[in-house]
């Protein structure tokens, strides 16, 4: 026994040196492996970026070749890049454009005039370049079984992932009925125009619509109805930005079609400004702080206010990254109006307000 456990000392002695502290460090490992292949690696998703495409003024497309860690994805679902911007790594949120069935991925991006992680994108990202990609997730994609008639319903840069479940059911079922409703500002504006018009040629029963709003003014729930009369008899997959989505929503709940709609939301939520009568505390447990908030913007906006610093990256709702466990309290939740109380719930900073007092673990 004695030298049995000498040896399992000297064995971890061993183990612990520095010299082969690389082999024992899967980041370690991974700088290493780049070294020889840039994507190469043991544990993260790399994807080096084989063409470039102008879909319309201010989007590009970025043609993905993934490494071996991809594990394939949903159409409609959506993957966070990471991207090294002055020294510092920043993390966004966007929809995989392409289906399934492709060999590449194609990532579409639109700018944003104050966008760090798009301009950079659009600025700094060349051909050859590798990119860090998150495993996929979203829950917006198409049921199974498939129903019977769809209506796909975009407006701007949220035709992304709607055009992804579009491609996927040219491979998978091209005679399904579908209508394809897409709001744009200008025909330049139309992502996409070119492969939706030769998709159409492969599914009979597609029918496109674009609605270009600096011809015909801004569409509203109505004239979304009386373009497509059948509609209460359709699943509504729907992408574009809060105001356009809240006002789908509206008439959709209202007519009672709520159940056979899925969206994918944009751009953040609509900010709940209700008054919320007095000031409630927020305590953040693992940094000894305590602010103050009317519950007016997310817990991320305000605990930044407060000189925090929580991880965050798509700031709308959907990578999850700002995720925190409330100890206390209530929030409400902004993308779907509710209230949670739970103790020891998992929160979104992001999208969530304060509704009473809070501890949270930040």
């Amino acid at each position: 026994m004695p030298d049995r456990t000498l040896e399992t000392a000297a064995r971890r002695r061993l183990l612990e040196s520095p010299w082969l502290r690389p082999l024992n460090d899967l980041a370690a490992l991974d700088d290493l492996l780049a070294q020889v292949h840039p994507t190469w690696s043991l544990g993260r998703i790399k994807a080096r970026v084989v063409e470039i495409r102008d879909e319309a003024p201010d989007v590009r497309s970025f043609v993905l070749r993934p490494n071996r860690r991809w594990p394939g994805f949903s159409a409609g679902q959506h993957v966070t890049v990471t991207l090294e911007i002055r020294g510092a790594r920043h993390t966004r949120t966007f929809s995989l454009s392409s289906a399934p069935g492709d060999r590449l991925l194609r990532l579409t991006v639109k700018r944003q005039p104050d966008g760090l992680v798009t301009n950079a994108l659009h600025d700094a990202v060349a051909v050859g370049d590798v990119l860090e990609l998150s495993a996929p997730d979203g829950a917006f994609v198409l049921p199974a079984p498939l129903p019977e008639k769809l209506l796909m319903l975009s407006a701007g840069s949220g035709i992304t992932p709607v055009a992804s479940l579009l491609r996927d059911l040219r491979q998978r079922d091209p005679a399904r009925d579908v209508v394809f409703v897409h709001v744009c500002r200008t025909p330049r504006d139309a992502i996409f125009a070119a492969e939706l018009t030769a998709i159409a040629a492969d599914m009979p029963s597609l029918r496109l619509v674009t609605h270009v709003t600096s011809e015909r003014g801004r569409i509203d729930a109505d004239g979304i109805v009386a373009l497509v009369p059948d509609l209460a008899e359709r699943h509504t997959f729907l992408c574009g930005p809060p105001a356009f989505l809240e006002m789908v929503r509206a008439r959709w709940g209202a007519e009672g079609w709520a159940e056979r709609l899925a969206f994918e939301r944009f751009g953040g939520p609509i900010p709940d400004r209700r008054a919320t009568g007095a000031s409630v505390q927020v305590r953040a447990l693992r940094s000894q702080r305590t602010f103050t908030t009317r519950g007016e913007r997310p817990l991320l906006v305000e605990a930044e206010r407060a000189g925090l610093a929580p991880k965050h990256g798509c700031r709308m709702g959907i990578c999850r990254t700002c995720r925190c466990r409330m100890r206390s309290g209530s929030v409400e939740n902004l993308r779907t109006g509710e209230i949670h109380a739970e103790p020891g719930r998992l929160i979104q900073l992001c999208v969530s307000v304060a509704r009473t007092d809070l501890e949270l673990e930040l």
